[in-house]
């Protein structure tokens, strides 16, 4: 039997990553990680931890004009300093980072810094050391991808947003995505001059077109300017700021241009090519159930293999990847269908199962059951936002196949609902159970006319 220095070698210390290392090290494996940039990946840096607390951020705008109707006066007009929010998201992440290294250090995976190059199906080279594994897990995420035009060179990408020197008055994005929506809500919430700019007829493309629609003429009312069927042209550095020329012909200028226009995996330089690994026509690898590439001992997990790019999946990839290679029994194939996902615009989105259009497609009849309404909150607030709830039922078996919300919270509502149409409860089910009142959630609960079939 060949003699490795390790069982395991993970190229990439993001939540999979991390998580695939510490499960598999509690089985015995002889573990080690090597990371070039930060522990936590995507979501702990830029991605999911820092996006929630300017989320948060953001929303004290609305909080603060709210609270007037509920007999609240602030003295002076509340400021925003964003250098404040920017400085304390940073300490906040690097304590994040160091509870991932201590977790690592307490599993007993052996940390590495340095990008890590494969060089053969069970070998890596990292700051010129030559290191070998029974298996080489590729867990490194996906990066930023900016289009080419005139001026791209100008914009920043998601992941440098978060730490702008300073706070642009005049904030233009491009994409769209959920990073595209939530950041136009975010600069929007914290005071900017917001516009988004998308060359398709409506963002969100996957999602529930009600849920689209809705989602488009809330963020309206808050102030975010929507540029629908149009692309940026070209973008040129004037006198105060950038000047952006869109394909229809308009010119904005703006102080920060964010180029949301999607993320490609972190392959690059990886020595991957030169072992013959096969990629997917996107350009993500292509792995089986046991997630396994085309070379076998080299494996691969979250956002580089296509998959739903979300840290949960992740976690439960690595999970099911270490139940696979280094448990005792073989574990069935992850189940991707019902995963609940969120996105942090202003309203939120929480949403779970299949939309109204894939339902249509799936099931011979459906029904329905679809709820727009002013939370009880702003009956006094004076605000004008409203709330969307929907239920997806397949007709023959009278499952909820899909639940769909736009509003405060709808991330934390969902998730309870996501349980629930994953056991494939009926609408019988939802309907025999009591709501908590005073509560929007209770909604789901108590809808019983059917919208349309």
């Amino acid at each position: 039997m060949a003699s490795y220095d390790y069982d395991l070698f993970v190229i990439g210390a993001g939540s999979g990553g991390v998580r695939a290392a510490r499960t598999a090290a509690a089985t015995g494996a002889r573990v080690a990680v090597a990371e070039d940039r930060y522990l936590g990946g995507t979501c702990v840096n830029v991605g999911c931890v820092p996006k929630k607390l300017y989320s948060y951020a953001a929303h004290f705008h609305d909080a603060f004009e709210d609270s007037r109707g509920f007999g609240w006066t602030i003295p002076a007009s509340p400021q925003f300093d964003w250098a404040t929010l920017r400085d304390n998201k940073i300490e906040e992440i690097k304590r994040l980072n160091g509870i991932y290294g201590r977790l690592l250090d307490g599993a007993g995976v052996k940390l590495i810094n340095g990008r890590a190059k494969v060089v053969d199906a069970n070998a890596v080279e990292v700051n010129g050391e030559r290191i070998t594994a029974e298996k080489i897990l590729v867990a490194v995420g996906g990066w930023p991808w900016t289009p080419e035009f005139e001026g791209s060179e100008l914009t920043v990408n998601s992941n440098q947003v978060f730490d702008l020197d300073s706070f642009p008055r005049r904030f233009l994005v491009l994409g769209g995505g959920y990073i595209a929506v939530e950041f136009a809500s975010i600069f929007n919430g914290l005071g900017a001059d917001t516009h988004l700019i998308y060359r398709g007829e409506l963002f969100l493309r996957g999602f529930d077109q009600e849920v689209r629609e809705f989602t488009r003429d809330e963020m309206a009312k808050k102030g975010v300017n929507l540029h629908f069927e149009t692309n940026i042209e070209r973008i040129r550095q004037v006198e105060g700021g950038l000047e952006v020329t869109l394909t229809n012909g308009d010119r904005l200028e703006v102080d920060a241009v964010l180029a949301a226009t999607g993320r490609r995996p972190h392959l690059e330089g990886l020595g991957l090519e030169a072992l013959g690994v096969q990629l997917d026509t996107d350009g993500t690898l292509k792995v089986n159930e046991r997630f396994e590439s085309s070379v076998p001992s080299i494996l691969a997990l979250g956002d580089v293999t296509g998959g739903p790019e979300l840290t949960p999946v992740a976690l439960a990839e690595a999970m099911h990847l270490v139940q696979h290679h280094f448990g005792n029994k073989t574990p069935p194939p992850l189940d991707y269908e019902n995963i609940a996902t969120a996105v942090f615009c202003h309203p939120n989105i929480g949403t779970v199962g299949l939309s109204e259009e894939e339902a249509r497609a799936r099931f011979d009849a459906i029904r329905v059951y679809s709820a727009d309404f002013r939370p009880m909150k702003h009956t006094l607030s004076g605000s004008d936002e409203r709330c969307l709830m929907k239920l997806v039922v397949d007709d023959a078996s009278d499952r909820v196949v899909g639940a769909h919300m736009v509003g405060d919270e709808a991330g934390e509502t969902i998730q309870g609902i996501a349980i629930a149409v994953r056991a494939r409860l009926t609408k019988a089910d939802f309907d025999v159970t009591v709501g908590i009142h005073p509560t929007a959630a209770e909604e789901f609960v108590t809808m019983r006319s059917v919208t349309r079939r």
